[in-house]
């Protein structure tokens, strides 16, 4: 059985449950302990059997959970990668028998309550998104030695930023199709007012899909947020948390500004630009400078490094990448629509016609 636990006020509720009544937490899911149970003593009498306390979870019970069986529900396969926040396992239900993935949070940040609070408000706006080109998050869930984690379906592909490194500068034709998937993921999220604020080529999974053809899937919305959570941002920013690769940060980002939309499109055109040409359009020797030339100078063309790159996409990237917000595109789809071919119509003007 399961139940869910508010993570503020701890109170416990039935695993119907989303949110808190009174506070208006999002519910976290734990495993119910099994009733205490009674043993003979040896003079024939009977006395309680007390569950131990719930060991603090260890840095090896995160990091080693293959062949294990996470929380009565998940076989743990085999771990899939790890970052500095959590490790990220394959893992099948055992109801269902449907793989997925499972991000654990790092026990050396399980305990800390910023960290903590971030995991939950990804979880939060990503059990919201609902799109063939975003991740979903499944659950968010508590084991009983502590462990937090995160299900997601398993994507069965490769990182965008894998394909770069093995296959070169890719296509014209398949790369613009990527890039305007993205959009259509990204478009749905600022609709519910959530900007990504991490968009790098790891966060973009390329999956094949059985009828051929590439799905794009914008990953990890563990820096997303709500346009209107201003405050609790800069709570989460000065626990020391680095928001954002530096290497994609939207000026207004590196200032520290408040962000929205079209801060994804800039991260978005400078991924564009590295997916066609294997280059950066701001150069410096480390982070610091590309962000310092990103606030002063202007990025490179595209066909200074690419010269049969066609000309409505040079100049769709070089929008996408302007130092100013209002001088890019206002929204994910227009974007797409300056990425379509001639004669194409558009994701927005094909939107807009099924509106009719």
């Amino acid at each position: 059985m399961s139940e869910r636990r508010c993570p503020k006020c701890a109170t416990v509720y039935a695993d119907t449950a989303r949110f808190c009544p009174r506070d208006g937490s999002m519910l976290m899911e734990v495993q119910t302990r099994p009733a205490a149970s009674a043993a003979a003593t040896p003079s024939g009498g009977a006395t309680a059997v007390r569950t131990p306390p719930t060991p603090k979870p260890g840095l090896d019970r995160a990091a080693s959970l293959s062949g294990q069986v996470l929380d009565g529900r998940y076989q743990v396969q085999k771990k899939l990668g790890e970052g500095g926040m959590s490790y990220v396992y394959l893992a099948r239900e055992v109801a269902t028998g449907h793989d997925v993935a499972i991000k654990v949070l790092s026990p050396k940040l399980a305990t800390d309550r910023s960290s903590v609070e971030r995991l939950r408000r990804e979880a939060g706006l990503a059990m919201r998104l609902d799109h063939p080109n975003v991740c979903r998050i499944l659950r968010l869930g508590e084991s009983e030695d502590g462990l937090i984690y995160l299900v997601m379906p398993f994507l069965k592909g490769e990182l965008l930023s894998d394909r770069e490194v093995q296959g070169g500068p890719m296509d014209f034709g398949l790369g613009i199709d990527v890039l305007r998937q993205v959009c259509a993921g990204l478009h749905h999220a600022h609709e519910l007012l959530i900007v990504h604020r991490d968009l790098k080529p790891e966060n973009i999974m390329l999956v094949d899909e059985d009828g051929g053809g590439t799905r794009a899937v914008v990953m990890d919305f563990g820096l997303a947020k709500e346009r209107r959570a201003e405050g609790q941002l800069a709570k989460l920013t000065a626990t020391g948390i680095i928001l954002g690769t530096p290497e994609f940060m939207s000026p207004e980002q590196i200032r520290g500004k408040q962000l929205d939309a079209r801060s994804d499109i800039y991260a978005l055109g400078i991924v564009a630009f590295e997916m066609f040409t294997g280059k950066l359009p701001f150069q410096g020797r480390n982070a610091q400078e590309m962000m310092i030339a990103r606030l002063r100078g202007r990025p490179l063309k595209l066909r200074q490094l690419r010269a049969d790159a066609p000309d409505a996409l040079e100049k769709a990237l070089a929008r996408a990448m302007e130092s100013n917000p209002d001088a890019r595109y206002n929204t994910a789809l227009e974007f797409a629509d300056a990425l379509a071919p001639p004669g194409d119509g558009g994701l927005l003007s094909r939107i807009k016609e099924r509106l009719k």
